[in-house]
């Protein structure tokens, strides 16, 4: 039995609903557009639309908009990734209205005028050269762009300086007529309401969008040989990125290499890399593992920061780490434990609403279905130490892995 009602738009915009016994609403509309879909020459341009979905519209300028829900103590967001474009707000549940009312106006009927595309493209090139300043951010994207070379999904979200300054409206225009199709959209609300108030609403304000659905052109990341790469910058500490291409969001082992992720570097103090590298040795004060799934491949990676003469010493730690699961096959205990924490995890994230339904969302655009909680807790309680091993001789390949450190300069 599901915990969420799901109604499909005669346009093919899916109306995702969910209660909460709650005062305040969170909800977000999500399309199925990224920096993936981008053309070669248009980097950084599904971010830089999702900016100006803020400047004006046919009947708001800017002040309009980003007032209409902060007046009322709403909070309006947005994020871009490789594969969507995201739109949350959290209000009080009287404000539901004018925020459906708010979306339906900056996502189709905004106007894009040239210079709010001036100021927005200074902006951009700002945030650019903030996250080039962080090297634990900026090794992420040139991991990435290692692991999917030349390919889309090695592209930088923000673009670069050179691609930002020559996008132009129509580009813009271009990629929404491309990508922005209704039936790849879906409105999520989570929140205390009857059911048919949501579902007039979302006929009310998106019933009327004429419907699309052009093809998309997502071609599958050719394979790439392993290799290390080390790159020097002026930084007072080493950097490091040690990873390899993993499971797509639909592959049957995904569930077994999040749980497999959790145990070796994820969330809290007790992983295996944390314990081993920060508390027994006290060589790093960040260590972290990541899995991160996309519609037809998947990024594993291990990232940690540590002075230069420390690097050589993490880096044969980790390794090790990674061939003890290769060898070993996880003793009945360890699995249960591993399970119990990971389990318990994913619980507590529930109570981050907001997570919550933009997961929801994902899912719908992904799989067509979402998952109860107790769904994906059988599927994780039905993951074997046989799994796990076969996992990790496949994902944690020393000789597959990339490996790329950013190293102070001399």
């Amino acid at each position: 039995m599901t915990d969420y009602e799901l109604h499909t738009l005669p346009n093919g915009i899916r109306i995702l609903y969910k209660h909460a016994a709650s005062t305040i609403t969170h909800c977000c509309f999500i399309v199925n557009a990224g920096s993936r879909d981008e053309t070669e020459n248009q980097t950084g341009l599904a971010h830089f639309i999702e900016h100006l979905l803020f400047k004006e519209t046919e009947r708001r300028n800017t002040n309009q908009i980003l007032n209409r829900l902060e007046l009322v103590g709403a909070d309006l967001n947005a994020y871009t990734t490789k594969e969507y474009t995201c739109i949350h707000a959290s209000l009080l549940n009287q404000h539901l209205e004018r925020t459906i009312d708010l979306f339906e106006d900056i996502l189709f009927h905004s106007t894009f005028p040239e210079d709010e595309q001036e100021k927005e493209r200074g902006v951009i090139l700002d945030e650019i050269s903030s996250y080039l300043d962080q090297p634990e951010e900026a090794i992420q994207d040139d991991f990435e762009e290692l692991l999917f070379k030349g390919h889309p999904l090695g592209n930088n979200i923000l673009g670069t300086p050179e691609t930002v300054a020559r996008l132009n409206s129509a580009d813009i225009n271009e990629f929404i007529a491309a990508n922005y199709n209704t039936s790849e959209m879906v409105f999520a609300v989570f929140g205390d309401y009857d059911l048919k108030k949501v579902m007039r609403l979302s006929e009310k304000y998106f019933g009327a969008i004429p419907a699309s659905s052009a093809k998309k052109n997502r071609i599958a990341p050719a394979l790439i040989a392993p290799s290390k790469t080390i790159i020097t910058k002026p930084i007072s500490q080493t950097h490091c990125i040690i990873g390899s291409r993993a499971y797509p969001a639909s592959h049957q082992h995904k569930n077994g290499l999040l749980l497999l992720n959790n145990l070796l570097g994820g969330m809290g103090m007790s992983s295996r890399l944390n314990l081993e590298i920060r508390e027994k040795h006290g060589i790093a004060y960040t260590v972290e593992s990541n899995y991160t799934t996309l519609s037809d491949t998947g990024i594993f990676s291990i990232y940690f920061g540590t002075d230069s003469e420390k690097a050589e010493k993490a880096t044969k730690l980790i390794h090790k780490e990674l061939k003890k699961l290769r060898d070993n096959k996880l003793g009945t205990l360890q699995l249960h434990q591993a399970k119990e924490k990971f389990i318990g995890q994913i619980a507590l994230a529930e109570e981050n609403r907001m997570s919550l339904i933009i997961s929801m969302a994902k899912s719908l655009l992904d799989f067509n279905c979402i998952d109860t909680l107790q769904q994906l807790f059988d599927k994780i309680n039905a993951v074997t130490a046989e799994d796990l091993l076969a996992i990790s001789n496949e994902i944690f390949d020393s000789n597959k892995m990339i490996t790329l450190l950013f190293e102070p300069k001399e």
